[in-house]
Order: C-alpha cells, then structure tokens, then sequence
C-alpha cells in the first residue's frame, strides 16, 4: 500500500495529535502514535519539558531521557496560560483528532478546558489522559514509576523472600501505561468511524501495573486452597510471597549461574516434563531420569531448590553462551541473561531495528529503542526528536495561518 508519493503509508497516516504530555508516561504513548504514522505535534511551555534538562550526560544539549522518548515528533512552544494562548490553544484542539496529557489531576480543567469545553470545541476528538490513579483516596498521590509499581502489586511480589520488596528495572509504571493508553486511544479512534463521536479515555499507572501483575492476583485467590506448589517457598502465609526467579507458572524456571561468574552470568532454564531426561544427561546425572524421586513434575515440584542447585553445579563451570548452546540442542526453554551492553551491542536486535542510531541536530546522533511494532503496510524510521519550538514557524505560520509579525510579538511577550 503506497501514498501518492509511492512511499508506503502509514496506519495513522492522517491522524493528527496534540501532544501535550511530559516526562515518560505520556511521551512513550505519543511516540508509539507517531511510529504508526500520527503527525504529533508536541506542545511544550517556552521552558520545553523537563526532561531535556534532566540526566544530561553532555552540555546544553537535550538529555537522552528527552530524545528517546519523542522521536517523530514535531514540537512548538505555548504558554497556555495566557490569553492568546488558550485562543491557539483553542485552535489547535479544533484541528486535531487525539489529544493526550498527562498533567497533575484536575490541570487541565483549570486551564479552562474541561472535557465539556473541549467536547464543544471538537466533538470527534479523542482526548486521553495518564494519571496516577483512579477515583478515591489515591487520586491525588504524586505519580512516579516506582510508586506505581509499589502500589500496582509488583514491588510486593517482586525479590526473594527474606529480602524487601523491589522495583523492577521495566518501566511498568511509565511506558507500561503508555502502551495501555495507545491502546485506548486506537479503539477510540476505530470507534469513532461509526459513531462519529470522539470520547475520554483514562488510564491510571496503578492500575495498568496492576494489569501486568494480574497472575499475583491469579495466586492470591489460589492460596485459599493451599500451598503454591510452583513456588520454591517454604512457608505460605494469607498474600503471594516474593519467590525469587521462579516463574511461578505451570513450568518450574530458574536462574542458573554460568562462569566466570560476573553479575549477568546468568541463564533463565525452565524445565518442562520433557526436558528432565535430556538436562539429566547433560548434568552428569542420567540415573536421576529415571528415578522415582526425581522422574515426574510431581516428584520434582517439592524440591526445585534443589534441582536448579543440581543444574547450576553444571552450568557454572561454563560460560553462559555453552550453556545456551547445549541447552537449546536438547529444545530445552532457556534465554541468557542480557546485561544493557550486551543489549545495545546485540547485532540482532540492530538487524530488527529494535536498536537504532538516531542522527540528532546537535547531539550529532544517539541509540534508542526502535518500534516493537511491526506492521507489514506501514513501516517504521525513527526520525531524531525536535528542537524546543522547532516547528513553531511551520504549524502558527504554516498551519494555523498566523502572520510573521504576530508570531514574532507572541514570541516577545513570552506566549510561545
């Protein structure tokens, strides 16, 4: 499928989005929207989001936090506070059809656009917000990423069991919410083709935590009928315990050490019922297949602990790539544990466009993640991240119709 170009198109192609979003949660839906081919349209104060200026790791440039998170996107400046610039505001809200924030609760009302208001503006828009959380007492509680996980139900069963609670280095609060708010967006949007109405969409951080920790909830109904044989746990109180790296699914998993023992010398094995004979061999072990104590999943289930020791005595006088290798000739699940660098250096995941060297018009370029999304119609090209204001020309000027001389004032009395 090609434009009148006879460049392929894109799924979005056409759908235009004002971005008023900062930090992670609402940058990482935006830029998922423009990959589909949205034109996003980032609407900054004159001050620019937050986080160009964070975790700078070079001068006066925009911080890699900022530029992997709004790739494809063009940006322009407003202070909406003002009066001519909620008249833009206004403005841009007609000409778009998907508007997303992710302000403080109540923010966006008293700039003077509820959701009414803004209905009466646009009434097909499709208007998204991220909070923190949903209606009720959590409603106002300042919203981080390891707050979310904390309250989400990952934190509590996440770590080993004599250990505390941890946070997990996937970002399930942030860009785990941006995926479920792209999701809610697309349906709207499709929804719209029928209906011709646009509508509100809400997606709160606590709770698409929540939904990416629904087997916790799985296991917490199920401990009212006894232990949780999956888990390698001892004791079992009234809530799902931390259990290390067991899956805590129907195949028992682990972590394994490999040598020379550095801190990602690691692989994840899952032992399936078919699997046992074949590790049994590979361990030095093969009398252990065929066992009575060790034959079945139902012998084993009681002492994972100490069959992931049996297969970590093997593993960790190799390096975790023989260990992969032997392993998957025997079409035993396993994946090594991949450390950032690995990550970044990994020629697949560049072959895939998973990782992606960015040019940047002042950084020179940088890494990011590319599109997890593939569609066959309409490919991906990660484009840099824009400039503060850079496109103010082209959308005041170019779109909206505004004059040379009036943006030239807006500019110097501080409204974009």
């Amino acid at each position: 499928m090609t434009g009148t170009t006879g460049t392929p198109s894109k799924a979005l192609e056409g759908i235009r989005v004002l971005d008023m979003t900062h930090v992670q949660s609402g940058p990482s839906a935006t830029q998922l929207l423009a990959w589909l081919g949205a034109d996003v349209v980032k609407l900054e104060a004159p001050s620019g989001d937050i986080t160009r200026k964070q975790l700078r790791d070079l001068p006066d440039v925009d911080s890699l936090y900022f530029t992997m998170l709004n790739c494809n996107k063009r940006s322009i400046t407003l202070n909406t506070k003002t009066e001519r610039g909620k008249e833009i505001l206004t403005e841009l809200i007609r000409r778009s059809d998907v508007m997303v924030e992710n302000f403080g609760p109540g923010a966006v009302d008293r700039m003077g656009f509820t959701w009414d208001r803004i209905q009466e503006i646009n009434p097909r828009i499709v208007y998204a917000s991220i909070k923190g959380f949903g209606e009720g007492p959590y409603t106002n509680f300042k919203a981080y990423e390891v707050v979310a996980q904390a309250m989400g139900g990952s934190m509590s069963t996440t770590g080993f069991e004599d250990g505390p609670p941890l946070a997990t280095g996937a970002q399930i609060g942030d860009s785990g919410t941006g995926v479920h708010a792209v999701a809610g967006i697309l349906a709207a949007l499709f929804q719209r083709e029928n209906t011709g109405r646009g509508q509100r969409v809400n997606v709160a951080m606590q709770h698409a935590v929540l939904n990416l920790c629904r087997v916790k909830l799985r296991d917490q109904q199920r401990l009212a009928h006894g232990p949780l044989a999956e888990y390698p746990n001892e004791d079992f109180g009234t809530e799902v315990p931390r259990s290390g790296n067991a899956s805590g699914g129907g195949q028992p998993g682990w972590a394994v050490k490999c040598a020379p023992g550095g801190p990602n010398d690691y692989v994840y094995v899952i032992v399936q019922p078919v699997g046992w004979q074949p590790i049994s061999e590979l361990i030095g072990r093969p009398e252990l297949a065929d066992d009575p104590e060790w034959a079945t999943p139902e012998a084993r289930l009681p002492k994972l602990n100490k069959m992931f020791q049996l297969i970590e005595e093997w593993s960790s006088t190799l390096p975790k790539w023989e260990v992969l290798e032997k392993l998957n000739a025997h079409n035993i699940p396993c994946g090594p544990i991949l450390s950032t660098k690995e990550i970044i250096e990994d020629s697949s995941l560049v072959a895939n466009e998973m990782v992606v060297t960015v040019p940047h018009p002042e950084r020179g370029e940088f890494m990011t993640v590319g599109s997890p999304l593939k569609l066959s119609d309409s490919p991906v090209e990660v484009s840099s991240s824009p400039l503060l204001g850079q496109h103010n020309e082209e959308v005041y000027i170019g779109e909206l119709g505004l004059g040379d001389e009036e943006v030239r004032l807006l500019k110097s009395n501080g409204v974009i």
